[in-house]
């Protein structure tokens, strides 16, 4: 067999075989429109196409698309071959003008009213910078989208403009600190992938998890996660034999997928890559999942990426591990060995700290979605509202700036373990915060409050923004100064006194923190509607206008859409648990509530004096929670009926999260009970225990 470095990036079009396949001319214009962002001319990019398609059909393929990541929050693809006729016969051509543009149907993606149903022309185009790939026969060429009139359709275009824009602004900076050999700065990311697998027979009977991701009924079983047994436990065979394959398909995507393991809750994994950059992150996290999903298809499982897709036990989240480096390869967010006299570094944590506190809203909207409801603030995940975790070593600076007085590291104290076979070693600075939603963890910031299912262009993409606006007003203050170091440490000292309300390095899941923040004018938004409510602030719009991300029309057309969205997706569920309790739910219990009757009956009719004390115990639990459960269900079909009353999308999602969703809520509170008390053998799907343990 060959080992993982033989066959990794085999399916990628990456840099050594562009290397291989191209002229040296073509090559290098190439390379200065990754690396420069130079217009690539149509000469270039037929000898690219040429390579790229050659190199694709040794490789088996027929077909190339256009990939691209829509506001629909899965990513999208059309298929078209190579074949061109040729008189008679058939040739295999691949254009450059069909490399650089596509042409998808941009009413039929959500675009909240840019694009009308008879507007349907929409354009993707290439994006160099992150490598073609061939999967299942076809070449996949990474894209961004927009429409006929030019507005943004698209998560990846904002992303890829923040990244120019943070670049640009953090090379101002630098060459006012006199670093004149940095040319551009680039923005890493790492994200954490949680998911859980079950067995897809017994998935394929729940109508729950087929249209909604989660189970919308459920009594938990007699075990759940309290033990702590599973968290780094011992991989299953079966699941071992998952994940063995899933890392040769990501190798094989050059994704570098690094660590693997059992996460807190049964059946729940995780599996984390090497950082890259934040672009090709996105791109390679998009195709994680969708090659996830596949590969449990091979092993007769499935995959879940719903945030929450059972209750009671942990849902999955997606940690975000974004840092800034240069060109020249140095780490902007690295504190190095004396951070109080690293006027560089403290620079850049400023205008990190400035930006999560005066974007503090932004950050909670990027992660705000129906599945992600249910995890913020359930002491599973970071709480809703956003703070920052510096540690011991990092607060202790900020406070000895702010205070005027001697900073005093901590050092890295050294772990005796006692033992003589074992050997000492060093810990770090500052602990792990885990209840923190940004927490600083050593040269990078961890964004802990993702979603599981959630494509991380969104978030980055408001990161990259927020820092370089900041960074654009530190350039700003600082550009006529004539003396530049002293100047930006009395900078630095003005934006942490400021700023200083944001950094919190205690416990988010306490009731005090929740009190303590009210305090500070810290925002708690508890749901998607009302997050999204203030992304339309003018704050926030000016943000994003100023800097050239999206305009204000993009924006009221994201709101639209992702208020919509919600809305449909509770709409799916709220139906799903109707069509669950009327045809299956119902009808079981009255079907053992039926067979109790006639076993009293039966007991009564042999003799008076024989008990059936449990058999009508048990019937009149039933028959009272039957009726509770009919009624409510009838309430909740009401109240999915009045929701179409609500005409402007924000009210629409308010009223689903405030009614339609706490409806959903009781019935379920009654239909799980009636679980635990029908009999196995009338209940009408898979219990949490076949679910979670029968892997």
């Amino acid at each position: 067999m060959k080992n993982a470095a033989e066959y990794f990036g085999c399916n990628v079009f990456n840099d050594r075989k562009m290397q291989e396949r191209l002229p040296k001319a073509v090559y290098k214009a190439l390379r200065k429109t990754i690396e420069n962002g130079e217009a690539l001319d149509l000469g270039t990019a037929n000898a690219v196409a040429h390579a790229m398609k050659e190199w694709a059909i040794e490789l088996g393929c027929t077909h190339f698309t256009h990939w691209f990541q829509p506001m629909t929050g899965v990513t999208a693809e059309k298929h078209d071959s190579f074949i061109t006729p040729k008189g008679d016969e058939a040739i295999m051509e691949f254009s450059g003008k069909e490399l650089i543009k596509g042409e998808p149907d941009a009413s039929s993606f959500p675009s909240g009213g840019i694009r009308a149903t008879f507007e349907a022309r929409g354009y993707t185009t290439w994006d160099p910078t992150s490598p073609a790939f061939v999967r299942d026969g076809t070449l996949y060429i990474p894209t961004a989208f927009c429409s006929y009139t030019g507005e943004v359709l698209d998560k990846k275009t904002p992303l890829l403009r923040s990244m120019d824009k943070l670049s640009r602004e953090a090379v101002r900076l630098l060459r006012l600190l006199g670093k004149t050999d940095v040319n551009r700065v680039t923005t890493t990311v790492g994200p954490e992938q949680e998911y859980f697998l079950i067995d897809r027979e017994t998935y394929k009977k729940r109508p729950d998890l087929i249209y909604t991701g989660r189970t919308l009924f459920g009594a938990m079983a007699p075990k759940g996660q309290e033990l702590d047994d599973h968290y780094f436990g011992s991989i299953k065979t079966r699941v071992a034999e998952y994940m063995r394959d899933l890392d040769k398909e990501l190798w094989k995507l050059g994704i570098f997928a690094k660590t693997k393991h059992n996460e807190v809750a049964p059946s729940q994994h995780e599996l984390a890559p090497v950082f890259t950059t934040a672009n090709i992150a996105t791109d390679h996290n998009e195709l994680t999942m969708e090659v996830m999903k596949k590969t449990a298809e091979k092993h007769g499982l499935v995959c879940l990426l719903h945030e929450k897709p059972f209750a009671g036990v942990n849902g999955s989240g997606k940690h975000n591990n974004w840092s800034i480096s240069t060109d020249t390869g140095e780490n902007l967010l690295n504190p190095t060995k004396c951070p109080e006299d690293n006027l560089q570094f403290q620079l850049f944590l400023a205008a990190v700290i400035k930006a999560v506190d005066e974007y503090q809203d932004l950050l909670r909207i990027t992660v705000a979605s129906a599945g992600n409801d249910h995890r913020l603030g359930a002491n599973e995940a970071p709480p809703a509202i956003i703070s920052m975790y510096l540690g011991d070593d990092l607060g202790a600076l900020v406070e000895s700036i702010i205070e005027g007085k001697d900073y005093k590291s901590h050092m890295a104290a050294k772990i005796e373990t006692g033992v003589d076979a074992l050997p000492d070693f060093k810990k770090d600075n500052s602990d792990r915060n885990r209840t923190s939603p940004f927490a600083f963890t050593g040269n990078k910031f961890e964004f802990r409050a993702l979603g599981s299912s959630l494509n991380i262009a969104c978030p980055n993409y408001i990161l990259n923004t927020m820092v370089a606006e900041e960074l654009s007003q530190f350039c700003e203050a600082l550009g006529d100064s004539a003396d530049i170091e002293a100047d930006a440490k009395a900078l630095v000292k003005k934006v942490l006194t400021e700023h200083r309300r944001i950094i919190f390095n205690g416990d988010n899941y306490s009731d005090e923190w929740v009190a303590e923040a009210e305090k500070r004018g810290l925002c708690n938004y508890k749901s998607l509607p009302e997050a999204m409510e203030h992304y339309i602030d003018q704050k926030n719009i000016e943000l994003f206008a100023k800097n050239g991300i999206v305009t204000e029309t993009e924006m009221h057309a994201r709101y639209e859409i992702e208020l919509e969205q919600y809305s449909k997706l509770l709409n799916i569920e709220a139906l799903t648990m109707l069509e669950m309790a009327k045809k299956s739910i119902a009808p079981a219990v009255m079907e053992f509530a039926k067979e109790l009757a006639e076993g009293i009956s039966m007991k009564k009719c042999v003799s008076s004096s024989i008990s059936a004390y449990a058999e009508e115990s048990l019937l009149e639990s039933l028959s009272s929670q039957l009726e509770a459960f009919v009624k409510k269900t009838s309430e909740l079909e009401a109240a999915v009926s009045n929701a179409a009353e609500y005409s402007d999308n924000l009210s629409q999602a308010k009223y689903y999260r405030n009614t339609v969703f706490a409806l959903m809520n009781e019935l379920r509170e009654i239909g799980d009970s009636m679980e635990k008390q029908t009999s196995r053998q009338y209940w009408p799907y898979p219990s949490y225990g076949e679910m979670l343990f029968g892997v």
